[in-house]
């Protein structure tokens, strides 16, 4: 059972509860103060990204979202082999 669960909020935030931490793009954390639940912005609006400050009830986001299976991550293709250099024909 995953320790961390996400939940998509129809035209709202994505909640996340559980054990996790958030890091910005360098790798910071952010200090959430023992938090083990916050919500995350999903309508680009909230001026307390990454979380969720529900600017979502007054920008008119519209989003509802039901779950399914996502279909296989595509195969990871194999870097080209390089040939052996060819020697110059002697003379």
């Amino acid at each position: 059972m995953p320790t961390t669960r996400i939940t998509v909020q129809n035209n709202g935030s994505l909640r996340v509860e559980g054990d996790f931490e958030i890091a910005d793009a360098e790798g910071r954390v952010f200090g959430l103060a023992g938090r083990t639940r916050v919500t995350l912005c999903r309508c680009g609006q909230s001026k307390d990204k990454p979380f969720c400050d529900s600017a979502h009830k007054t920008c008119g986001f519209d989003s509802v979202v039901i779950a399914r299976d996502l279909p296989p991550p595509a195969p990871k293709q194999a870097p080209p082999v390089a040939s052996p250099p060819v020697a110059p024909p002697t003379a």
